[in-house]
């Protein structure tokens, strides 16, 4: 009797102790310590999450669809630089978003609406940064692309500093494209299918000019350019004027193949896309998103799955972050 009271005694003591456990699990989880990013992460205490921040990014795509591709480059430019924690959102004199990169970023008012929305619906609940990369995913879905579930669960990154933004640049050799997203854990096939996001967008004038007047001081265009397109695009950016040019000529707010065949045809007008096809394994890789080659891949599928890993880059955890009142200021 003695020895069964206590076993029936111990197995109450641990019964006690998981559940405690769990318990405590259960509040970090909550509060997104420790945790990776998961999809549903919200649950019941924020259940009108995804449906906010899609009617917030439909409003502002359909007012202006160039909201699009302002939020999908946003979100590439935050992650890329102290990870997916919306440090680009926040303002200050010397914060990321004063880098010579971002001063052409558009968007941030898509975000802060969609927060001041939450904050109504969920109080300090949702973090910016997943508001960022849920309003991304949105506007490639308004732009005709393939939709993908979204982990969520990031906190918000309390720096933010200028000095820190290195980004891939729009003359890079593949050598270096596959180098800095390998530093991201991203590889070769997640580098060609992001830069498939050129699919809607446009580039300043200032970028692609000297590769259509004189390339690398030759005084002519990039023998490498198809001649076709070179009169098109000095027309658009002439010597002396113009503003901004399609990345992808024809169809610059469809999200589709059009910009890989554009690459492919040398039609494009950054040195850093042209190059894609000339090197063998992005130029396969190109040749499998567009079912030339088997076997063949689905661009949106792959697009979808390389977002979220791109998503997942160095996300704040923990005492690590915090979920900001504003997008553009810490607490």
């Amino acid at each position: 009797m003695g020895r069964g009271y206590n076993l029936l005694s111990v197995l109450v003591t641990f019964l006690v102790l998981v559940a405690a456990v769990t318990a405590q699990g259960n509040r970090v989880s909550n509060r997104g310590g420790g945790r990776r990013p998961r999809v549903g992460f919200y649950g019941n205490r924020c259940r009108n999450v995804e449906s906010i921040v899609r009617s917030v990014v439909q409003s502002h795509v359909r007012s202006n669809p160039a909201n699009a591709p302002g939020l999908l480059r946003m979100h590439f430019h935050d992650c890329f630089v102290r990870g997916c924690d919306g440090s680009i959102l926040l303002a200050g004199n010397t914060s990321e978003r004063t880098a010579g990169p971002n001063r052409s970023l558009r968007g941030f008012e898509v975000i802060e609406e969609a927060k001041t929305r939450l904050e109504l619906a969920c109080p300090r609940t949702v973090s910016c940064a997943d508001i960022l990369t849920l309003a991304t995913r949105d506007a490639v879905v308004l732009s005709g692309g393939q939709s993908w579930k979204v982990p969520l669960g990031r906190l918000d990154g309390r720096i933010s500093q200028a000095s820190d933004v290195n980004l891939p640049g729009p003359s890079d050799p593949v050598s270096k494209q596959k180098q800095d997203f390998a530093a991201k854990t991203l590889n070769t096939l997640d580098l060609v299918t992001l830069v498939g996001g050129h699919t809607i967008g446009t580039a300043g004038c200032g970028l692609v000019r000297g590769r259509f007047f004189n390339f690398n001081g030759t005084g002519q265009p990039d023998p490498s350019i198809d001649p076709s397109f070179v009169p098109l695009i000095q027309a658009r950016c002439p010597q002396n004027g113009g503003t901004r040019v399609e990345l992808d000529a024809g169809s610059v707010d469809r999200f589709d193949t059009s910009f890989l065949r554009n690459v492919r045809s040398s039609r494009v007008v950054l040195q850093s896309d042209l190059v894609l096809w000339k090197d063998t394994e992005t130029r396969v890789i190109i040749e499998r998103l567009l079912g030339l080659r088997r076997p063949s891949l689905r661009f949106g599928t792959e697009f979808g799955k390389s977002m979220v890993k791109m998503s997942l880059i160095e996300v704040k955890t923990g005492s690590d972050g915090e979920i900001r009142r504003v997008c553009s200021a810490i607490n």
